[in-house]
């Protein structure tokens, strides 16, 4: 790899590089907020197209199976065809997909489209961070960069929850989709101006295609059978299904690229101790996240009576730490102490205040039982994601940062998909097992057998936080300055990369 010496940056190219990060954060944003943005909608959306329950789960699985089987092909394909096009193409296709929703007149037309966002979402999450990786390179400026994408990250689904909120009440629930046109709208002009466009030294590597079959193919059917253990159970025979067939065509996936010529995901990125555990870091922080989301908005407005717009606005103080929390984490602490101090007390916090949680009751009160836990668990979530996502794109090879992103984007929605079946058959369970041992059922007896669910979803939570908490403390090495790992350079595992 040819080295060069590499000059202070201007005032502009310094500012240039700042107004990329906002375009895309504004994209990141997009993305996550889509996986909750639609979800308060729901009940507007389904009087409005007039279809079942039962069809309702498939207005949020057809998004995350699209988007949870294409990431690694969509990062992969960021690393091939350049960033900047990338990026760009999937911009569109994301705002077109979201038109087409808020404008479909049938519940298959609104499924196929969030599908189609699914896949555009697949494009453009992992392109990015590995825009995000590429463009800041300076510890310190790379500090403050993801500080502000990780808190976006992080902070993105309750984000969609207020903005759901909002819109279905005051204007539409199409307006949960026809906000991406706009969001998108900004971050195009945002791009076409501020993202540089680097050109390709030397040979364009190859599509690795037995690879993205064989994983894009395992993602989809541990996503689905997540998905349908949610709705049927993990008794199902399709559920057990689906995620043995997952795991074997993951196993697969990685003993072709053992031996792969031109490899999708190089097996150095997955092994080097610091990354792995940051997407696992991130895997158990989103499951327990997504968990939170779905309970706590169970309790605001079926136990509590909140409406939409006010349990979206119930999760302000929980985004507001978050971002304060991920600006003195990656600014202050990260540098001194480094992810495996950050990022354990992260989750342990995380694991706090889901035990705080646990206390809430039929006639708990925001302020005084709900406050100060949110508030707690923004600070968690905080202090995890950005070092996390910090960790697992050092010192990573330019030619594979876009697939590198990738798996940290993976990792965020298997992570989301595991919380949201496993909590959710978790707490159905208990409520059940509530209204045997208490009957007859009454109006009473199904409100405290509803918040019982919640409290054991929040025990299982805290076990989740405490657990990766212990692993982020042995896994994480000992801190090292980023200046001993430059962000060119490539990790000592890999194939040196051909920057572009």
């Amino acid at each position: 790899m040819t080295s060069a010496t590499i000059s202070p940056p201007t005032d502009a190219a310094s500012s240039r590089r700042w107004w990329a990060l906002v375009t895309v954060g504004l994209a990141q944003l997009m993305v996550v907020l889509d996986a909750t943005v639609v979800n308060i909608a729901l009940p507007a959306t389904q009087a409005d197209l007039g279809f079942s329950n039962g069809d309702r789960q498939w207005i949020i699985t057809a998004y995350s199976l699209a988007f949870g089987s294409l990431l690694l092909l969509g990062g992969r394909l960021s690393d091939l065809i350049g960033r900047k096009r990338t990026f760009l193409i999937a911009l569109v296709g994301f705002a077109a997909a979201s038109a087409l929703g808020g404008a479909a007149q049938s519940f298959g037309a609104l499924v196929g489209a969030r599908a189609l966002q699914g896949v555009f979402g697949a494009l453009l999450a992992p392109t990015a961070l590995a825009v995000l990786t590429t463009t800041f390179t300076a510890p310190r400026e790379r500090a403050r960069a993801f500080g502000v994408f990780g808190a976006v990250a992080a902070a993105g689904g309750a984000i969609g929850l207020l903005l759901g909120g909002a819109l279905t009440e005051t204007l539409s629930w199409r307006w949960t989709l026809y906000i991406n046109v706009v969001i998108a709208a900004v971050a195009l002009v945002g791009t076409l101006l501020f993202v540089a466009s680097p050109a390709r030294i030397g040979p364009r590597p190859r599509l690795d295609v037995p690879g993205t079959v064989l994983v894009s193919a395992a993602l989809f059917a541990i996503v689905y059978g997540f998905s349908n253990a949610e709705t049927d159970g993990w008794g199902s025979v399709r559920t057990w299904g689906m995620l043995t067939a997952g795991v074997l065509l993951l196993v697969g996936f990685l003993a072709w690229q053992r031996r792969a010529a031109h490899p999708l995901l190089p097996l150095g990125i997955l092994l080097h101790r610091d990354r792995g555990a940051a997407y696992l870091a991130v895997l158990i922080a989103a499951t327990g996240m997504f968990g939170v989301f779905l309970f706590v908005t169970y309790y605001l407005q079926g136990t509590l009576g909140y409406s939409p717009i006010r349990t979206g606005l119930a999760f302000l103080p929980m985004v507001i730490a978050l971002a304060v929390a991920a600006q003195l984490s990656t600014n202050l602490l990260v540098p001194r102490l480094g992810p495996k101090v950050m990022v354990p007390i992260g989750l342990g916090l995380g694991a706090i205040a889901m035990v705080a949680l646990t206390r809430l009751g039929l006639h708990s009160t925001y302020v005084s039982d709900l406050l100060v836990p949110l508030t707690l668990l923004g600070f968690g979530m905080g202090t995890t994601m950005p070092a996390a996502m910090q960790s697992a794109t050092l010192g990573i090879d330019r030619q594979f940062a876009g697939v590198a992103s990738a798996l940290v984007n993976t990792s965020q929605q298997v992570g989301g998909s595991i919380g949201t079946a496993l909590l959710n058959t978790l707490a159905a369970t208990t409520a059940a097992n509530y209204l045997v041992a208490h009957g007859p059922v009454t109006d009473a007896v199904a409100a405290e057998a509803a918040v019982q669910s919640y409290a054991t979803a929040y025990w299982w939570g805290a076990g989740f936080f405490a657990t990766g908490a212990v692993l982020a403390a042995l896994l994480f090495r000992r801190r090292v300055s980023p200046d001993a790992v430059p962000d060119t350079a490539p990790a000592p595992d890999l194939v040196p990369a051909v920057a572009h």
